[in-house]
């Protein structure tokens, strides 16, 4: 993953909601796979597999289990996670496939999801980055406003 997408990841975790994070975890999830498929050898392959690893396993962490349809989709997430292995055990480029089958409808209905959720950004008193076209023909700049040493965190 580049370091502008990192940083673009990044700003949208700050101020997003609750669903928002869950849209997130799914593009870093489907950007991983994508560098496993690029994968030059087999050591950049096991890198982009622990790194998706990790974000369905973000997945699981969020889900709330008593409660629908959350156990179906632990399922679909374990299905994940044992297809991540086979791909990391025998190079088996057919289940990066098969993870983005399932990830992707996944991704397109928590985006439609997402609208209709209200509720304000789960990471209160973060540091607000304005950007837009200052100083410059055509190019972009961005302007962080010092919001004490505390940001990110209440205390």
């Amino acid at each position: 993953m580049t370091k502008e997408c990192k940083q673009q990841f990044t700003l949208r975790i700050t101020q997003a909601n609750p669903t928002q994070l869950i849209v997130i975890l799914y593009e870093m999830l489907l950007c991983y796979l994508e560098e496993g498929e690029a994968a030059q050898d087999r050591e950049e392959l096991r890198e982009a597999v622990r790194k998706a690893r990790g974000c369905v396993n973000e997945l699981i962490q969020s889900l709330h289990l008593e409660y629908e349809p959350a156990p179906t989709l632990m399922q679909l997430y374990l299905f994940c996670i044992k297809r991540l292995a086979a791909c990391e055990a025998r190079g088996d480029m057919q289940a990066i496939a098969d993870i983005k089958k399932v990830i992707q409808p996944l991704r397109d209905a928590y985006a439609q999801i997402e609208q209709l959720n209200d509720r304000g950004p789960v990471m209160n008193n973060s540091q607000t980055i304005y950007a837009g076209l200052t100083y410059g023909k055509n190019t972009l700049t961005e302007n962080m406003t010092d919001q004490g040493s505390n940001r990110g965190m209440l205390v």
